[in-house]
């Protein structure tokens, strides 16, 4: 659809995710899937597999992810990004941690990209109980954002990555 021109790549994304904690401290958290457009008969996507695509711990946080869902469902992504800031780190950190585990965990030749590298990105929305957030990709870029919402109003900020360049480098 990009290629063709039908939509920007900017536009190109089919799964968002959204966290939130209350005035009262309660966090919830919503990740949807990309639906039938780019659906792949047969495939469960990771977005309904609870630990997957989306986790909310009330006592700890929320992580939601965009992305190649196989690579979450693979390593439990959202959940174990959860366990880290359980541990005590910031959603950055649990975050990067997350992603350098699934790049340590990609190993398959078909999902390796000419550097050795993942060949996908995967996006991680992280939400603690005290209200921080971080918003990190495997790969990043400075135009692209997540939007935080506060008392303050709205903004923008930047995704942190983990890995320079793009997923298909040569």
């Amino acid at each position: 659809m990009v290629d063709d021109g039908l939509i920007p790549a900017h536009s190109f994304w089919g799964t968002t995710n959204c966290n939130a904690v209350n005035a009262d401290g309660d966090i919830c958290g919503v990740t949807t899937t990309s639906g039938l457009s780019w659906k792949i008969p047969g495939r469960t996507g990771d977005s309904p597999i609870l630990g997957a695509g989306l986790y909310v711990d009330n006592d700890v946080g929320a992580v939601g992810s965009t992305g190649r869902g196989e690579a979450n469902l693979y390593n439990l992504s959202s959940f174990l990004a959860v366990e880290f800031m359980r541990q005590g780190m910031s959603p950055l950190d649990a975050g990067m941690a997350t992603l350098e585990r699934i790049r340590s965990n990609t190993v398959e030749s078909r999902l390796l990209n000419a550097r050795g590298l993942p060949s996908f990105d995967v996006r991680f929305f992280l939400l603690n109980k005290a209200g921080e957030t971080a918003g990190v990709a495997l790969y990043g870029s400075a135009e692209t954002h997540y939007a935080v919402c506060t008392e303050n109003g709205a903004e923008e900020r930047p995704f942190e990555g983990l890995l320079e360049g793009s997923p298909r480098d040569a």
